[in-house]
C-alpha cells in the first residue's frame, strides 16, 4: 500500500515487528505508543505517547506527521469506560465506540477503524506490512505431527473457530479429544498458563508429549485489525504445557520473527502445523 504509516501500538511483540520492518525498509513511520499497553522500545521511533481515548490529540499528530495509512497492533485490553479521561474528539465519539462494545469486541474494532477511515486515513494489516508473513500449509519446521496428533489440532482449531463466531477468542487447547482450555480474554498465555498447571492425566509433559494448541481468527473479525499472531513465546508456553504441537489456519495466523519460532519448535520437539480451509 505505502505511504508514511501510523502505528496504533499496543502490547506485545507484533508492533516492534512491524515498526522494525518499515525501518529495514525505508518506509517512514509515525508510532502512537498507547500508555500502559506498548513497548518501551517503540520510543525508538518518532511519535508520540497517548491514552486510549484522547483520539483527537492521536487524529491531528498523525496528520501532522503526513501520514496517509494507518495500521492497529498489538494487544489491547478492554477498557473501564468509566475511568478513561477523553480529550474533547474523544468524548464525542465515546458513546458510539461504548455502543459498539456492548455488541462485542469485532463491533468494537470495526467501530474505531471506521473512525480513522472517516478522516482520510487507509487501513493497512500488519500482515502485509511484514510481507504476508503468515503460516504456510503443512509442517513448519522438523517435526511432522502424527495423525493422531492431527486429529487434535483439528478439534483445537473447530473449537476456536465456534468460540469466534460468539466473540470469545482465538484459541483453543485439546489434549486426546478432551477440550481443555479455550481462550477469552486472558489471552494465549495466560490459557497455557492454565492448561501447565492441569493434572499430568490430562495433558502431556516434556517426555511425552501430547495434545495441541489451534489458533483461529474469528468469523466475523477484520482481519486488519485483529489477525490472530504466534511466536516463538507461544512455543515455549507450548511446551511447558507438554503440548505436542500447534497449529493455526493457513494465511490467517501472523509468524513473528519466523526465524526464532521454528528454531525453537525443533529445539523443544513440537510441530508447527499450517491447516488449509
Amino acid at each position: 500500500m505505502g505511504g508514511k504509516l501510523g502505528l496504533i501500538a499496543g502490547g506485545g511483540a507484533l508492533p516492534l515487528s512491524v515498526a522494525a520492518r518499515c525501518e529495514a525498509e525505508g518506509r517512514p513511520v509515525f508510532v502512537i505508543r498507547l500508555a500502559g499497553f506498548a513497548d518501551p522500545h517503540l520510543a525508538h521511533y518518532p511519535g508520540i505517547d497517548a491514552g486510549m481515548a484522547e483520539i483527537g490529540r492521536i487524529l491531528t499528530a498523525m496528520k501532522k506527521a503526513d501520514c496517509k495509512v494507518v495500521c492497529l497492533a498489538g494487544t489491547v485490553s478492554r477498557p473501564d469506560f468509566k475511568t478513561l479521561k477523553p480529550d474533547f474528539k474523544g468524548a464525542t465519539l465515546l458513546p458510539g465506540i461504548i455502543a459498539a462494545a456492548t455488541r462485542g469486541d469485532d463491533a468494537l474494532l470495526r467501530k474505531i477503524l471506521s473512525v480513522f477511515e472517516a478522516e482520510g486515513f487507509a487501513v493497512e494489516g500488519a500482515d502485509d506490512i511484514l510481507g504476508g508473513e503468515t503460516l504456510p500449509p503443512g509442517a513448519l519446521g522438523k517435526v511432522q505431527p502424527t495423525e493422531e496428533q492431527l486429529t487434535d489440532l483439528r478439534k483445537a482449531l473447530y473449537v476456536a473457530e465456534k468460540s469466534g463466531e460468539l466473540d470469545i477468542g482465538q484459541g483453543a487447547v485439546v489434549c486426546d479429544g478432551l477440550v481443555l482450555a479455550v481462550e477469552a480474554q486472558e489471552g494465549t498465555d495466560a490459557m497455557l498458563m492454565r492448561v501447565a498447571g492441569l493434572p499430568a492425566d490430562l495433558r502431556g509433559s516434556p517426555s511425552a508429549r501430547k495434545g495441541a494448541l489451534g489458533k483461529a481468527p474469528k468469523p466475523i473479525q477484520d482481519l486488519r485489525v485483529d489477525m490472530p499472531v504466534m511466536g516463538a513465546r507461544t512455543i515455549e508456553m507450548a511446551a511447558a504445557a507438554g503440548l505436542a504441537g500447534v497449529g493455526g489456519v493457513t494465511g490467517k495466523l501472523i509468524l513473528i520473527d519466523r526465524p526464532s519460532l521454528i528454531e525453537a519448535a525443533d529445539r523443544l520437539g513440537l510441530y508447527v502445523w499450517g491447516e488449509d480451509k
